[in-house]
């Protein structure tokens, strides 16, 4: 489930359509209610939720961000089962595709994060990484 939504998201970021990072940025902060009135976010609204950050640097952060609150959970989870993981089997002839956690790694690699599962395990120096992630040039 994790890796399927992940590589549609990514070919949408990658592919610089704007409206394209707009729909996925309205999935990920979901339906806004007014006046028991529930509707989609405007453009206006998701750019003050993401104060004007870079919409690629700001779903990296996110996912920055979840990699830690799935590590933090406990081990009996079924997200958490999943983080660790290890497929069986073979995979296809060729390249083989990147899964979400390899990319999420080459993410921390690049913020220079060495021992990424005891810096997970503090909720504050994480969340603080995953800000320093929105706006790190390298990302």
């Amino acid at each position: 489930m994790v890796y399927e939504s992940t590589n549609c998201m990514q070919d949408a970021i990658k592919s610089g359509y704007n409206s394209e990072n707009r729909q996925i940025l309205r999935k990920i902060f979901g339906p806004v209610n007014i006046d028991n009135m529930w509707g989609t976010r405007n453009n206006m609204e998701i750019d003050k939720l993401i104060e004007g950050a870079d919409i690629v640097r700001f779903i990296k952060a996110q996912r920055i961000k979840w990699l830690g609150h799935i590590q933090r959970m406990d081990q009996a989870r079924p997200t958490r089962k999943l983080l660790d993981w290890k497929p069986m089997g073979t995979r296809p002839v060729g390249r083989p595709r990147q899964r979400w956690q390899e990319e999420v790694m080459e993410d921390l690699k690049k913020l220079k994060v060495k021992n990424w599962k005891d810096v997970a395990k503090d909720r504050r120096t994480w969340r603080d990484l995953a800000e320093k992630a929105k706006t790190h040039k390298g990302i």
